[in-house]
């Protein structure tokens, strides 16, 4: 039943998630591969094609309207500021390297576009970084599953236990994310309103009572 599934939907499941973000599914796929459900060959150029086009896209939607973007988030825009701080001193080490570093998936892009960064430049190097990104994560989690099986002899009878530790994971690790956002957005709301409250004061001071 996983076999057909996967056979039918799992290369265009991979695909979507590294659209979107795909560190979690691009490692579950890595694992599958290695227990035969899947090629990992395909498991790394889909999971190139797949990164590289999430990615062009949010490229180019910073460059005409990334301000808009990032402020639609606290976290977006407090991330996309230091971002671009990042972006200015080493520009093509981080078009190369985001993909590795937790949570700036989709805001670094976002940044790189509003930078100003050369789109030709950007279209070698983001597939450069896709290609490590696709090859790395992949090659990781299916050498993972080999160490497993050194471990544990064979894992076939553990192979649902290990689906289902790495799905937890991944949803614990995006619902941390969730609950670190939710918690900066009311931070970011609370030092606004202060600010505010402190504007107003110091535009009406009190008359002293004489």
């Amino acid at each position: 039943m996983l076999q057909q599934f996967l056979h039918d939907f799992g290369y265009f499941a991979l695909f979507l998630g590294t659209f979107f973000e795909g560190e979690t599914i691009l490692v579950l796929a890595g694992f599958l591969a290695f227990r035969g459900y899947m090629d990992i060959n395909l498991v790394v150029v889909v999971a190139f094609f797949g990164s590289y086009a999430g990615d062009q896209l949010w490229y180019f939607l910073g460059r005409k309207h990334g301000r808009k973007l990032l402020a639609r988030k606290p976290r977006w825009q407090l991330m996309g500021d230091r971002a671009l701080e990042h972006i200015r001193k080493h520009p093509d080490i981080w078009v190369l390297s985001f993909r590795f570093v937790y949570g700036l998936r989709t805001v670094m892009p976002v940044a790189i576009g509003l930078s100003g960064y050369p789109p030709g430049r950007y279209l070698l190097l983001n597939g450069i970084g896709a290609a490590i990104w696709a090859t790395a994560l992949a090659a990781a989690a299916y050498h993972f599953g080999a160490v497993l099986e050194g471990m544990l002899g064979s894992i076939k009878k553990y192979e649902l236990w290990v689906l289902g530790a790495l799905l937890v994971l991944g949803l614990g690790l995006w619902l941390r994310r969730r609950f670190k956002n939710a918690r900066l957005a009311r931070q970011i709301y609370a030092d606004e309103q202060a600010l505010k409250a402190q504007q107003h004061n110091a535009g009406n001071p009190k008359t002293p009572i004489e």
